[in-house]
């Protein structure tokens, strides 16, 4: 390895710990912004012979932007204009930090602006399709009960999946209600759960969690058959599981649940700003979408039932 490729690889490191120690990003993040830059780096090496971030301008960033629009993925796919976005936005911090730590003088991403679409509005169940969901569990078995209780846990809290699968045993208090939740950049939020949540935890917890193997580590609380933490893609199967099973047709994640969870509190007349917190959003614009999500589904009522519409 050459010099300037040393070079290259100490940068990544140090932007790893820079977006880790400064900002406080989630290892997730940090993860997606790590295959970004390697993918740059080999971009700048096969296709510009270019070793050295120095060499860099604005015209080769404009450059790589349309490779990346005019580039499929591995699954034979165009990067869509969110996964464009995220490349874009790490660019941006990329080079910032560059500049932060006068590695270059001047930044190519200036006025690199994210790419504007339209604000797909995310898919939601109904009360009717959540129930059929989890009546799909058979709670008579160690496995189902696990199931029932990250499906009402999901719904009843809006958790995200990184926040489901890292829940620990500490992190419930049963006694108040709520749940103890560290979310992105390690942030601390109390989110409240559910009557029925928290009595499917609680049998879980008493009646099946033990019989997951011997390899139990960290408290965590949804473990598989090894006995081990829950992957991510673990949950998602579980949700895609239960949802075919209701016969319920729309494209289904865990994250719907979240979503479900915001819009449904929101149609009950819950603040906006509550629905935030208990979301960890840092921004009130993020959970904005559900207030839109809210009006279409009036419209919708409207147009089907109002007998002038």
């Amino acid at each position: 390895m050459s010099k300037n490729e040393s070079n290259l690889q100490l940068y990544r490191k140090l932007f790893r710990n820079y977006l880790r120690v400064e900002r406080n990003l989630s290892e997730n993040t940090i993860a997606s912004y790590d295959y970004d830059l390697n993918a740059f780096l080999e971009y700048l090496k096969k296709e510009k012979g270019i070793v050295e971030v120095r060499q860099v301008n604005t015209e080769i960033i404009n450059t790589y932007l349309k490779y990346l629009i005019t580039t499929k993925t591995k699954k034979g796919k165009i990067y869509n204009i969110k996964s464009l976005n995220r490349k874009i936005s790490f660019l941006r911090s990329f080079f910032r930090y560059l500049m932060i730590e006068h590695v270059i003088t001047i930044n190519p991403t200036d006025g690199l602006e994210l790419l504007k679409s339209k604000r797909e509005l995310p898919a939601i169940l109904t009360v009717d399709e959540v129930d059929k969901m989890l009546d799909q569990t058979n709670t008579t078995n160690k496995l189902g009960l696990r199931d029932r209780a990250i499906l009402e846990i999901l719904y009843a809290s809006g958790l995200r999946v990184s926040e489901l699968i890292n829940l620990k045993l500490q992190d419930v208090y049963f006694e108040e209600g709520f749940l103890r939740i560290f979310g992105k950049g390690s942030k601390e939020r109390i989110v409240p759960i559910g009557r029925s949540a928290l009595m499917y935890l609680s049998k879980y917890i008493k009646e099946a969690r033990n019989l997951f193997g011997k390899r139990q580590t960290g408290d965590y609380i949804f473990l598989n058959k090894r006995g081990l933490k829950l992957t991510r893609m673990a949950v998602w199967n579980i949700v895609k599981k239960y949802c075919v099973m209701a016969g319920i047709k729309k494209e289904i994640h865990p994250h719907t649940l979240r979503h479900t969870f915001a819009t449904h509190l929101l149609e009950g007349g819950a603040d906006i700003r509550v629905i935030q917190e208990m979301l960890g959003h840092a921004d009130i614009s993020t959970t904005q979408i559900y207030t839109h999500l809210d009006s279409s589904l009036l419209r919708e009522t409207y147009r089907q039932f109002h007998p002038r519409a």
